[in-house]
Order: structure tokens, then sequence, then C-alpha cells
């Protein structure tokens, strides 16, 4: 692993413990030419996944990407952070154990979106609007309803 301060190629191990659900390692080194520490995070990566969008373009999967679209949606909810780790562990570990590299961004929608129900509604219905691409109050009304939101 690279020094992020001065690039140097050297650098050691000096804390490693579990992180998140035990699906990630945290890994504390230190550099051996200039002393600065940093921290790492190892991740199991069970195969290399392909993004098909909707243009047909190829794109490789990028989990931050994911999370930054799953933390915009849930930003300013009362939404318990780890259990959002948690889901998108889930979402990444099930798209990995499907035996296809290529994978849609309609199947990465979808599982995102059913993560966000079971969290929050609100955050479901902002992923919603953006996945699904909302052009009217219409499109929000559907959505509502599909959430059991026409009870009044």
């Amino acid at each position: 692993m690279r020094c992020p301060y001065c690039g140097n190629a050297d650098t050691q191990v000096k804390d490693s413990r579990p992180a998140e659900d035990n699906s990630t390692i945290r890994r504390r080194r230190e550099c051996s030419d200039c002393a600065g520490r940093f921290t790492t995070f190892e991740r199991v990566q069970l195969r290399e996944l392909t993004v098909i969008k909707k243009s047909g373009k190829r794109t490789p999967f990028d989990r931050d990407k994911l999370t930054r679209s799953i933390m915009v949606a849930l930003r300013k909810r009362d939404a318990d952070p780890e259990r959002a780790e948690r889901m998108i562990t889930g979402i990444v570990r099930q798209l990995e154990s499907r035996g296809e590299a290529d994978v849609s961004t309609e199947v990465i929608g979808r599982l995102a979106m059913k993560g966000l129900k079971a969290i929050d509604d609100v955050a479901y219905v902002r992923f919603a609007s953006v996945y699904r691409d909302f052009r009217e109050a219409g499109d929000f009304i559907k959505v509502l309803d599909e959430l059991g939101g026409d009870e009044e």
C-alpha cells in the first residue's frame, strides 16, 4: 500500500481489527519514510462486476457510487448508518453471488430500493424519484401508493 503523503511503497501495518459487520478489516498503517499514519479498509471481493447502463455502456462496478447514492437518499433522515452499510454490503454480496459478472443498473436499483424501503420510506421515495426518473407529481403518487400512502 502506497503512502498517501509521500508515495512510498513501503508501509507497515501497525494495527488490524474487524470493522462494520465483520465484513471489512480496518488497518492502521505507518510509512517507513515519512512516518505518516493512515487507515485502510480491506473487503472481500468475490468477483469483478461490470455495470451495464441503460445506454448500453459498460463500466466497472463502484461500491462507493452505490454508497453515495444511498447516503444521499438517507440524508437528514433518522436512519442508523451501520444498518445502511449492512444493506449496501448485502446488495454487493447479492450481486457477486448471482453467478454473472455483468449486472444492469436496473438490478442494482431494484435491490437498493428494496433495501431502502425496509429502512426508511422517505429515503425510498427519494431514491425512486432519481432511479425511476420522475417527471411529474403523478409519479410520486404512484410510489406513495406502493408504500400504502393512500391510507388517510
